[in-house]
């Protein structure tokens, strides 16, 4: 899966920076296509792995590289006026062979969360090619503005983009981390089930899977809009001395080491399903789904995909799901990913819309305190210019 991803703001710069450190480690950064998008200029210097060329600063005139804060409206009017500058950046890099376009945004600040929907609105209209969005909610504590940002930003961005796969800080917390240590061990994560998805249908060690996933299933997958949901788990593949004299032995002994890879597969699968997904959803809610497992090939199985199949498809609300392998010789470990789509029941976004209805409440009655107060100075009723 080729993607065109473009880092917009703080936490979606941080996050390609690290999606290219990984594609680096396994060979296939030639394939990918990038750009850093930001209002701040310390938060582009501190990209490591993000060449310079691929970095831009919009809004000089306006916050002077000091970026915008939580004001994602102010976001939005830097993007729209500057879309110009991102659009000739990405032409200039090429479009012909990608497959989609990746926009990824934290949601509950100012540039990713005002700059993302303006950015998916243009190449959506521009571009043949599908537009996602990874978008990042903010947790409850971080406070009702960023949820008010998040909400506003979720409304806009599902206007424009084929699909919004969200991940939800709030449900990924680890104690005993710093803030700091927190966020960069989700950024690793998101990483990891990107990554993962972009495999499909881009086999780099010269090893073609028996059930092959390529892009137009994920695109097919993701079609139609909505949000998605994607879950992962890995399992160590031990290499003990039984695999390496399964001739040696008898057929009943070989038929069971096949049943045990058969059950190991399925799982997987059911623990990427029923696990810690990227935003915590009924997956009966789910409209279809896609899974793809990543191993050494001597640890894949058709059959154990087949059964994961079978009860993935009475999991869901839809019928269509898709199911390949992605053998790899560079791991020691089996990594299955369950890509739920269009699912409708996330009690985190109906969350998020109160807090947001809440937020503006209480914007809206301080503004409007503020309006009483400066009146009070004056004997006459006198209009505000605006």
């Amino acid at each position: 899966m080729r993607f065109f991803v473009i880092g917009f703001g703080q936490a979606g710069g941080k996050i390609l920076d690290m999606f290219i450190e990984n594609e680096k480690k396994r060979g296939s950064e030639r394939r990918m296509r990038w750009l850093a998008v930001n209002t701040a200029r310390t938060d582009l210097i501190g990209l490591r792995h993000v060449p310079i060329k691929d970095r831009i600063l919009i809004g000089q005139t306006v916050v002077k590289g000091h970026g915008v804060g939580t004001d994602n409206k102010l976001g939005t009017k830097i993007a729209q006026d500057e879309i110009g500058t991102i659009l000739n950046a990405i032409d200039e890099r090429g479009t012909h062979d990608l497959d989609a376009f990746l926009i990824v945004a934290g949601l509950g600040g100012g540039t990713g969360s005002g700059g993302a929907p303006v950015l998916a609105k243009h190449l959506h209209e521009m571009y043949s090619e599908p537009v996602y969005a990874l978008g990042i909610l903010p947790a409850p504590e971080e406070g009702k503005l960023y949820s008010l940002n998040a909400a506003r930003s979720i409304i806009s961005l599902t206007k424009y983009v084929d699909n919004l796969i969200l991940f939800d800080n709030g449900a990924w917390k680890f104690e005993g981390l710093s803030l700091k240590e927190s966020f960069a061990k989700i950024n690793d994560e998101i990483v990891r089930r990107i990554a993962l998805l972009a495999r499909a249908g881009e086999p780099i060690d010269d090893v073609v899977g028996e059930m092959v996933v390529d892009s137009s299933e994920v695109i097919n997958t993701l079609r139609g809009g909505g949000i998605s949901s994607i879950g992962y788990a890995t399992s160590l593949a031990e290499m003990d001395k039984k695999s390496f004299s399964l001739f040696k032995r008898k057929k009943e002994k070989i038929e069971t080491i096949e049943g045990d890879k058969t059950m190991k597969i399925a799982s997987l699968v059911r623990r990427a399903a029923l696990g810690r997904l990227t935003l915590p959803c009924n997956i009966s809610s789910a409209e279809r789904a896609l899974v793809l497992v990543a191993g050494p090939p001597e640890h894949l199985d058709r059959k154990g995909l087949e059964k994961a199949k079978i009860w993935l498809e009475e999991q869901i609300a839809g019928v269509e799901v898709r199911v390949g392998d992605y053998p790899t010789k560079r791991t020691k470990y089996v990594a299955a990913l369950v890509l739920l789509a269009n699912v409708t029941d996330a009690p985190r976004v109906r969350e998020l819309q109160q807090f947001a209805l809440e937020a503006k409440e209480e914007i809206e009655s301080v503004e409007k305190e503020r309006m009483e107060k400066a009146l009070q100075l004056f004997d006459e009723d006198i209009e505000p210019l605006i």
